[in-house]
């Protein structure tokens, strides 16, 4: 190794299977940048009506958190790696059912929803505990730089590169194309899962008393009623946004474009924000994060054009570092303090995905019930403007959270949480 790449990486001991879990998170992130936002758009090309898409959304998060609870217990009960396999397997297996029905996957988009749905349950979830398990505290801000930098690569390579495959196509063929792409490199990743060392799994499941423990916690409370928060925003975002650019447009590489920038945007404000956003600010960094995010809904609402579009993925590609990292931060702080936190980590975060999706699940079924009711197309601007509040009030819940000095066994604890923050950190449908 050069003198050069040591000052960067630092003497790192590296093993065999921290490098097989960074090559799985590194195939999953391009293939997921790769394919998944354009989804949406081979489903509208087929129906061309929200409703479908709603529908396709609500399957993967309803099926997400369910898949989360049975993840959750087969990872103390069986075996993660097989739990990482089974995700990867059936994210595989969405793409591989995608391609077979072609032209008619808008007819089955309930079903390819809850399969990819169910891949991201079992994935994210084993990935988190394997995390915890693999890396020690000498290569754990290894495993965290590098992984992001390959999820912020992810971002800024996949959208731009099969928004130009598309349209340099006819027909779907571009979708056909990329579709296959993923597929493979999901492929590979599954290859990759059988190289890893299996892990016996131990200990008792019961996400019922993480879930209630928000009763005896206040801290507690306040962060799954942020969670809920921050997915009804998320629900209709995370396809509303896609489907404009595309029709103001009619091209799938602007939308490659506008996620680029989004993505190159937050590349460079997430590095900012972790060096430079102190304990003392967190609080004020989500409030202003949150504020910003919300008032350029505004733009995209009263300013229907493709520049416009462009300016509120550079607007929100730097809002959301500003709020996710604080937010993050004080989320695994209060998991780190409260109680039984290191026995019941899975549980935490089982039940923190409940709260999320749930947000995400009735936000799209509000959107699905105010568009039948009402011309889609006035009555969505009303909808962002009120879901597009979620980030913003995170910053309400948590005006009330005071942490207790942290104590040496809970900075550990909360060194253990420290991974869990990559995915969410890394999800670019949160628009």
């Amino acid at each position: 190794m050069s003198e050069k790449l040591k000052a960067i990486v630092g003497h790192v001991d590296v093993n065999r299977d921290l490098i097989l879990l960074l090559t799985i998170g590194g195939l999953y992130s391009i293939s997921i940048f790769l394919s998944n936002t354009f989804v949406n758009i081979f489903l509208w090309k087929q129906a061309g009506d929200y409703a479908t898409i709603a529908f396709y959304n609500l399957a993967v998060y309803i099926m997400q958190p369910l898949t989360f609870i049975l993840a959750g217990r087969w990872a103390k009960k069986v075996d993660r790696v097989i739990v990482l396999r089974l995700g990867v397997t059936f994210l595989s297996l969405f793409f591989l059912t995608v391609l077979i029905m072609g032209d008619y996957a808008e007819k089955y988009n309930v079903i390819l929803g809850g399969i990819l749905g169910i891949g991201y349950g079992f994935y994210w979830l084993a990935f988190h505990v394997l995390t915890f398990e693999i890396t020690e505290p000498e290569t754990r801000d290894f495993f965290n730089g590098f992984f992001g930098l390959l999820q912020s690569l992810g971002g800024m390579i996949g959208p731009i590169s099969a928004g130009f495959i598309i349209s340099k196509m006819e027909a779907n063929t571009g979708y056909t194309t990329i579709f296959t792409i993923s597929l493979v490199l999901f492929v590979v990743a599954v290859i990759c899962s059988f190289f890893l060392n299996r892990r016996s799994a131990e200990g008792e499941y019961n996400f019922r008393i993480i879930l209630k423990e928000r009763n005896n916690n206040n801290n507690w409370k306040r962060v799954l009623q942020a969670n809920y928060s921050q997915g009804l925003r998320e629900g209709i975002f995370l396809f509303v946004i896609s489907i404009w650019v595309f029709l103001i447009t009619d091209s799938e590489f602007a939308l490659g474009t506008f996620n680029l920038i989004f993505s190159g945007f937050s590349f460079f404000v997430y590095y900012l924000a972790t060096r430079l956003i102190k304990p003392k600010f967190r609080k004020t960094s989500i409030l202003i994060g949150g504020l910003i995010l919300y008032m350029s809904i505004y733009l995209i609402i009263f300013f229907k054009s493709y520049t416009v579009l462009l300016i509120y993925a550079a607007i929100i590609g730097f809002a959301y570092p500003i709020i996710y990292v604080p937010y993050f931060s004080i989320s695994y702080d209060v998991i780190g303090t409260s109680w039984m936190a290191k026995e019941k980590r899975i549980e935490y975060i089982v039940v923190r995905e409940l709260f999320l999706n749930s947000g995400r699940v009735s936000s799209i079924l509000l959107f699905l019930i105010v568009t039948a009711l009402f011309d889609a197309d006035k009555s969505i601007p009303y909808l962002l403007a009120t879901m597009g509040i979620g980030h913003l009030a995170i910053s309400y819940f948590f005006r009330d959270i005071h942490l207790p000095g942290k104590k040496p066994n809970e900075e550990n604890v909360e060194k253990e949480n420290k991974p869990l923050i990559n995915k969410e950190v890394a999800e670019d449908e949160n628009r």
